[in-house]
């Protein structure tokens, strides 16, 4: 097992870093005022001009779509275990870095399933305004009424009338539709409620314009609302040509498979970057701060949450890397206990370094004069989405049960 990065991965982790430093940290600041001005006017979900003008200086560098693998572009493109190290160094700026670099989520689940599975059509109206980072789209699978942890309740119904079909049902946590920018759904529903529970679904792709959709409302989390928004979205009586079904008709669950593989790599990489961040400022802030006549960082119980916080942040690491590198040696399916495994403990190892980090923050950190609390709400909600973590438990735990009931 060799974590090693390629010579080309190793040149653009040293660009990115340089990026991070030079342009995205310093444009935080900014991002946030703006973000502020623009809410004020009412334009909540309006990009904030400086993340145009990153995306930009991005692009010009050549840090670019870098979440698309190699057997997908193989001018540039990476493969997973090399893209890894920079999934994670993005997360250390969660709202900025991903978009900058047009590698951010849903986006990126959604450009993979269009290359591996639309149509040349499909491809040059949606996959290719995505890639240029002109347009953005929106996921539609979780939905209120069912539990979604189990993609074979899902109950939007997609109905065939003619040489169109029509699509009624409601989706919620809907990320990205409530961005102006934001011109395609992509809706998972029933086509053949009847079949075999696991080829009853469909992908379809729907203009957001379409007659019939509706973005009820935007969902805060934690009382924080993401620039992107998650939505939930009514559909009532949509139609849409039946060429806008992606894939074939009964494959959408195994479309979403396809899609969650490599996309909770993503999600864990960002989420050990957050850690990472929150351990630096922790330290920092633990040197500083003076109570009682001593620093913080000269206090015994602080020391072991520093030691404690990098041997689980280094074991993470590890354990989103060894599924890395078993994608790209043996297949998606090969990994799936390690890709359960990583999305149960990413979050976590992130969630108990940025409470420590809060914590020696006092009061400052569950302000927003540090990026601390909304990155803890953005983890926290990483162990619901993709997936709960009593899901993923259960399956390492059936896989690892299964190891030993083929022995015997």
């Amino acid at each position: 097992m060799d974590f090693a990065l390629s010579a080309r991965a190793a040149d653009y982790l040293q660009r990115l870093q340089q990026f991070m430093d030079s342009s995205v940290y310093p444009a935080e600041p900014e991002y946030d005022a703006q973000r502020v001005a623009l809410r004020a006017e009412g334009l909540e979900h309006t990009v904030p001009p400086v993340v145009e003008d990153l995306k930009v200086v991005a692009r010009r560098q050549g840090l670019w779509n870098l979440f698309l693998p190699d057997s997908q572009d193989p001018a540039h493109g990476l493969s997973v275990l090399d893209y890894a190290p920079l999934a994670e160094l993005t997360g250390r700026s969660p709202e900025l870095a991903p978009e900058a670099l047009n590698c951010a989520a849903p986006d990126t689940g959604n450009m993979e399933i269009l290359h591996l599975f639309g149509t040349e059509e499909q491809k040059q109206r949606w996959l290719a305004p995505l890639l240029d980072g002109t347009i953005r789209s929106a996921f539609g699978m979780t939905e209120p009424d069912v539990a979604s942890s189990d993609a074979t309740n899902i109950s939007t119904s997609i109905v065939r009338d003619g040489d169109q079909y029509v699509i009624n049902g409601r989706k919620w946590w809907t990320s990205g539709v409530a961005d102006p920018r934001c011109k395609l759904l992509i809706v998972m529903g029933k086509t053949a409620p009847d079949a075999d529970p696991h080829r009853q679904q469909s992908m379809v792709l729907v203009p957001l314009d379409t007659p019939g959709v509706e973005v009820v409302r935007t969902l805060p989390v934690f009382g924080y609302e993401p620039q992107h928004g998650h939505g939930e979205v009514l559909l009532r009586d949509v139609r849409v040509p039946v060429t806008n079904l992606l894939g074939e008709e009964g494959g959408g669950f195994a479309i979403a498979q396809a899609r969650l593989g490599p996309g909770r790599i993503h999600h864990c990489m960002r989420a050990i970057g957050m850690a990472e961040r929150a351990l630096e400022l922790l330290c920092r802030r633990a040197l500083e701060r003076v109570t009682f006549g001593t620093a913080l960082a000269r206090q015994g119980v602080i020391r072991e949450w520093i030691a404690e916080s990098r041997l689980a942040i280094d074991q993470a690491r590890l354990l989103v890397l060894q599924a890395a590198w078993l994608i790209d040696t043996q297949g998606t399916r090969a990994a799936r206990r390690e890709i359960s495994a990583i999305k149960v403990a990413a979050p976590r190892v992130a969630l108990q370094v940025l409470d420590r980090a809060i914590q020696v923050h006092g009061g400052a950190g569950v302000s927003d004069d540090f990026p601390l609390a909304a990155m803890y709400a953005g983890a926290r909600t990483l162990r619901i989405a993709d997936g709960p973590d009593e899901v993923h438990l259960r399956d390492v735990g059936r896989l690892e049960l299964r190891r030993y009931q083929t022995r015997a």
